[in-house]
């Protein structure tokens, strides 16, 4: 069982996108998998087609009210994946758990008697470095960076690094960026070449050879509640997610 938190405070840079679409490909893969959506947009809720309205519960009532996350869990539509969903309720979480003690670690408390369920466990956070994503961190044994191959690609990075060597230094002493992920990748244009090779000197092997296209599979896959790998199994961008899940299989054995 592997914990992974999917992170990168900027937003628009495929992180949700990469969420449902290599869980539901590590599930297409026979693997149990847990989706934790630990942002307050419901995003990655919304793109398994899971109604909001009909929730008895969401991430909001574990973190705050002690809710079970076993009794919060629904199955999704994708063979072998479950997930915690979230609602618009938990933008009101970090207010909620600000005076309470060992804040940083709720999630972590919260996962740890079900995450031996599941082969993965991977946490969806919001674009900040607020307290839902610091839980993530704490959380997480693994980070997965997706990063757009645009010009600001690497703005705030260091703000993001800064934060995960503060976790790992005071809560969290095994956390690691296991695999950078490029997103939105056009091999046409110079800019995505020289971002490519700006990240690679950053983060170094860590980086997948993988590259996520720009696609148009992926951005409406999730209009129809349903992740692009299952919708569009043949578009570029689902293929690529596929590749990645088997690359993250085959580094786990």
């Amino acid at each position: 069982m592997a914990i992974w938190g999917v992170v990168n405070q900027k937003g628009g840079v495929g992180k949700t996108t990469t969420v449902v679409n290599l869980a539901a490909a590590l599930g297409l893969e026979g693997q149990r998998v847990l989706v934790v959506d630990a942002d307050p947009q419901g995003n990655t809720t919304t793109g398994f087609g899971v109604g909001k309205s009909k929730l008895q519960s969401s991430l909001f009532e574990v973190l705050v009210d002690g809710v079970s996350a076993s009794e919060t869990i629904v199955a999704t539509s994708v063979p072998n994946v479950s997930l915690l969903p979230a609602t618009l309720d938990l933008a009101g979480s970090e207010l909620a758990l600000m005076g309470r003690l060992s804040r940083e670690t709720v999630l972590r408390q919260a996962l740890e008697p079900i995450a031996g369920d599941y082969e993965w466990v991977i946490i969806d956070s919001p674009p900040s470095l607020g307290l839902l994503t610091v839980n993530t961190l704490v959380a997480s044994r693994y980070l997965l960076v997706p990063m757009q191959c645009e010009f600001y690609a690497l703005e705030g990075l260091t703000q993001l690094i800064r934060t995960i060597e503060l976790v790992r230094y005071q809560l969290n002493s095994s956390l690691e960026v296991k695999k950078v992920l490029l997103t939105m990748y056009d091999p046409r244009t110079r800019l995505a070449v020289e971002v490519a090779r700006e990240v690679r000197g950053f983060f170094g092997s860590v980086v997948s050879d993988i590259f996520v296209p720009r696609n148009v599979r992926l951005t409406e896959a999730p209009g129809f509640g349903e992740p692009s790998v299952v919708r569009s199994p043949s578009a570029p961008g689902s293929k690529a997610y596929i590749k990645l899940a088997k690359e993250m299989i085959a580094d786990a054995t």
